[in-house]
């Protein structure tokens, strides 16, 4: 295989393991269980965090695709960051102001 198709492949085999342990429960509720047995501390924080977590998920990868040092140290972040550019481009924008349906408008 090419390094090129085998990056895209790790950059969206990150983004499926990331978003999995962050974000989704899993089956029977097995994640959920692993993210409250984490806590508050650097793992529970690490789980919390889709782009802490997301080098960690992508050293390994790095590492098995990467031929010297240089290339491992190099496809690392860069495998991390697709991911995490996969992940602003596949989940919602959360509005940073809403109104206040309580509050009567003016006018």
């Amino acid at each position: 295989m090419r390094i090129e198709f085998q990056s895209v492949m790790a950059a969206l085999a990150v983004w499926r393991l990331t978003h999995l342990l962050s974000a989704e429960d899993g089956p029977w509720q097995v994640l959920v269980r692993l993210r409250r047995l984490a806590g508050s501390r650097f793992w529970g924080e690490l789980l919390d965090c889709f782009y802490c977590l997301s080098l960690w998920v992508a050293a390994p990868l790095a590492w098995w695709l990467g031929g010297t040092w240089a290339q491992r140290l190099l496809l690392w972040p860069a495998i991390s960051g697709a991911a995490i550019l996969l992940d602003r481009a596949t989940v919602p924008v959360q509005p940073i102001y809403t109104e206040d349906p309580s509050q009567p408008t003016k006018g």
